[in-house]
C-alpha cells in the first residue's frame, strides 16, 4: 500500500528515527513488538472490549441536517466528541496502555497541548492502576485548566514546560528530556508524530474511526465511500485516523484543515504546509516551521491543540504526493464556525474541531456530495475563550 510506512518507518522521504543513542533500545523494542502486538488476538479481544465497554465506541455518524441545508451539501459529523474523555485521543492511550503493560511497563509519560491527551493518558493509567507524568506548556496550563484539573483528580503528575513558547512543542522536549533520563518508561506520545513506530502505531490505533465510518455510512446510505473527508491537522492524529481507510481509495478527496491563527503570513500561525521545509522535529523527518538558519518558528494559534510547528509524516507524504488537499482557517474563522455548529446544531466542538468546520464556506460543494467531518472533541475544555469571544 503506498501510504503506509516502509521497514524503516519512512512515507516516502518523511518519517524515520532521529533519536539519541540512549533511547535506542526502548524505541527498538517498540518497533521490534508493536504489529505482533496489535495484531494478537488477546490484545484485539481486550482492545475492542474496552473501546466499546469503556470508551463507548461505536461513535455516532450523525447526519447534520441544519448544517447540511445551509451549505447545500449532505454532511455527516463523526462523533468523537461523544467518546469517554471527550475526544478521539482515548483510542490511542487505550492501546497504547495495553502495548505497554505487555512490555512490562509501570510507568508511564505523555505530553500534551489542548489537554485531551493528557486527559486520555492519565485516565487510562488510573484504570491499570499504571504511574503518570503529563508535561504540558505553561500557556496551555492556563488555557486549558479545566483539563490540568482532570488529569490531577486522575491521579496524574502534571509538569510544566516554561521553555519556548510554552505551548506543545516545549511539552514534547521537556518529555524527551524526562525520556532520555528516565529510559525505563514508556512514553506515550498523543499523535502521528516522534520516531518510528509512533507514527504508525497511533495511526494503526487510530484506524477504528474510519472502519467505523465506512459501514455507518453504508447503513446511512448504501455505500461506503464518501465523497470528502475533513479533518483537522496539527501533529494530524485525528486526521490519520479518519483517512486510513480512504488512503488508498482515490475518489475519496481528503482535506485537511490547519490553523492559521492570525493569518497565514501575519508571523502568528500554525500553518505548517503553506509556511514549512522539511527538517527534523522529535525525532522524524518531516515538513516543520523553521527560520534561515533551521532553527524552529514558535507557531501560534488559538486552538491549543493545534498549535505546533510541523506535522506528522504521513501528513507530510500527503501533502508531498497531493493525495491530500491542505487548507486553512484563522482564528476568527474557527470561532464563528464554532458557534454556528452550536446555534444550528446544538453540538458545542473544541477549537480544534472548528477549524476543521471552517472550510464548509470557503468549499464549491455540490448538492451531491457526501461529507463527513470528524468532529474530533468536545467543546467543554473551550468554554472560557468562547465566553471571553462571545462578550
Amino acid at each position: 500500500m503506498k501510504f503506509q510506512p516502509d521497514h524503516n518507518g519512512y512515507y516516502g522521504q518523511f518519517g524515520g528515527a532521529f533519536i539519541p543513542e540512549l533511547l535506542y533500545p526502548n524505541v527498538k523494542e517498540l518497533e521490534d513488538n508493536y504489529i505482533q502486538i496489535i495484531e494478537s488476538e488477546t490484545f484485539q479481544k481486550e482492545y475492542k472490549d474496552l473501546l466499546k465497554h469503556y470508551v463507548g465506541r461505536p461513535s455516532p455518524l450523525y447526519l447534520a441536517k441544519r448544517l447540511s441545508e445551509k451549505y447545500g451539501a449532505t454532511i455527516y459529523l463523526k462523533r468523537e466528541d461523544l467518546n469517554h474523555t471527550g475526544a478521539h485521543k482515548v483510542n490511542n492511550t487505550i492501546g497504547q496502555i495495553l502495548i505497554a503493560k505487555q512490555l512490562g511497563k509501570t510507568k508511564i509519560i505523555a505530553e500534551t497541548g489542548a489537554g485531551q491527551h493528557g486527559v486520555a493518558t492519565a485516565t487510562v493509567c488510573a484504570l491499570m492502576g499504571l504511574e503518570c507524568i503529563v508535561f504540558m506548556g505553561e500557556t496551555d496550563i492556563k488555557r486549558q485548566a479545566p483539563n490540568v484539573a482532570r488529569m490531577k483528580m486522575l491521579g496524574a503528575k502534571v509538569i510544566a514546560a516554561t521553555s519556548g513558547s510554552k505551548t506543545l512543542k516545549d511539552a514534547t522536549n521537556e518529555a524527551i528530556r524526562y525520556w532520555i533520563q528516565h529510559p525505563d518508561t514508556y512514553y506515550l506520545i498523543g499523535s502521528v508524530v516522534g520516531p518510528h513506530p509512533y507514527p504508525d502505531m497511533v495511526a494503526r490505533l487510530q484506524a477504528v474511526i474510519s472502519e467505523e465510518m465506512k459501514w455507518q455510512l453504508k447503513e446511512h446510505t448504501g455505500k461506503e465511500n464518501p465523497d470528502t473527508v475533513i479533518a483537522c491537522v496539527g501533529g494530524g492524529s485525528n486526521a490519520a485516523g479518519a483517512f486510513y481507510h480512504y488512503l488508498d481509495d482515490e475518489d475519496v478527496e481528503l482535506i485537511a484543515v490547519e490553523a492559521a491563527g492570525l493569518g497565514v503570513h501575519s508571523g502568528e500561525s500554525a500553518a505548517t504546509s503553506q509556511l514549512g521545509e522539511v527538517g527534523v522535529i522529535h525525532g522524524s523527518k518531516t515538513i516543520l516551521m523553521q527560520d534561515e538558519y533551521g532553527q524552529i518558528v514558535e507557531p501560534y494559534s488559538i486552538s491549543a491543540g493545534l498549535d505546533y510547528p510541523g506535522v506528522g509524516p504521513l501528513h507530510a507524504f500527503l501533502f508531498d504526493e497531493k493525495r491530500a488537499t491542505f487548507m486553512n482557517a484563522t482564528d476568527k474563522e474557527a470561532l464563528e464556525a464554532a458557534y454556528e455548529l452550536t446555534k444550528i446544531e446544538g453540538i458545542i466542538p473544541a477549537l480544534e474541531t472548528a477549524h476543521a468546520l471552517a472550510v464548509l464556506p470557503k468549499m464549491d460543494l455540490k448538492k451531491d456530495q457526501t461529507i463527513i467531518i470528524n468532529l474530533s472533541g468536545r467543546g467543554d475544555k473551550d468554554l472560557e475563550t468562547y465566553i471571553k469571544h462571545l462578550s
